[in-house]
C-alpha cells in the first residue's frame, strides 16, 4: 500500500484551498456586476427612449378612461 508523503497531501490542500478563494473572489466580483446591470436605475437609463414611450401610451390610455367615465353621452 503506498500512500503519498504528507508534504505532498499539505501542498496540495494548499493548492486546492488557494483555487477555491480565487473561484469564490471570481464569483463574487460576477455577482456585483450582475447585480449592478440588473438595478432598475441602470435599465431606466440604458432603455430611456422605449420606456418613456410605454409610460406616456399609458398615461394617455388612463386618462381617455377616466375622462370617459365622466363625460358619457
Amino acid at each position: 500500500m503506498s500512500t503519498l508523503p504528507f508534504d505532498h497531501l499539505e501542498k496540495r490542500a494548499i493548492q486546492e484551498r488557494d483555487e477555491l478563494h480565487q473561484t469564490a473572489s471570481e464569483l463574487k466580483s460576477k455577482l456585483e456586476v450582475t447585480r449592478e446591470n440588473l438595478r432598475l436605475s441602470h435599465q431606466a437609463r440604458q432603455h430611456f427612449g422605449p420606456a418613456s414611450w410605454i409610460v406616456s401610451l399609458l398615461g394617455f390610455s388612463f386618462g381617455y378612461a377616466a375622462a370617459g367615465v365622466f363625460f358619457r353621452r
